[in-house]
C-alpha cells in the first residue's frame, strides 16, 4: 500500500477530471460506493455538487471520514 497519492480519472457531470488520493482512500472509496450500491462516478459527482470551494480530493477524504465515524455509531 502506497502512503503516496494516486490520480484516477473520474466522470463528473459527463466531463473527466483526475482525483489524487492515497491507496487507502481510494479502497474505502469504492467499498462505500458498493455498500449504497452506486458507482464512484456517481458518489464523487454527489460529493462534487456538495463540496463548495474545498477540493475535490479533500471533500472525498473528509466524506470517508464522515461515513467512517457515522457507521462506528451504530
Amino acid at each position: 500500500m502506497s502512503g503516496r497519492p494516486v490520480k484516477h480519472s473520474l466522470t463528473l457531470s459527463g466531463h473527466r477530471t483526475s482525483v489524487s488520493l492515497e491507496d487507502a482512500f481510494w479502497d474505502a472509496f469504492r467499498e462505500i460506493a458498493a455498500a449504497r450500491g452506486t458507482g464512484l462516478n456517481t458518489l464523487a459527482a454527489e460529493i462534487d455538487a456538495a463540496r463548495g470551494d474545498v477540493g475535490l480530493a479533500s471533500a472525498i477524504r473528509v466524506f470517508i471520514l464522515n461515513e467512517i465515524r457515522s457507521s462506528q455509531k451504530t
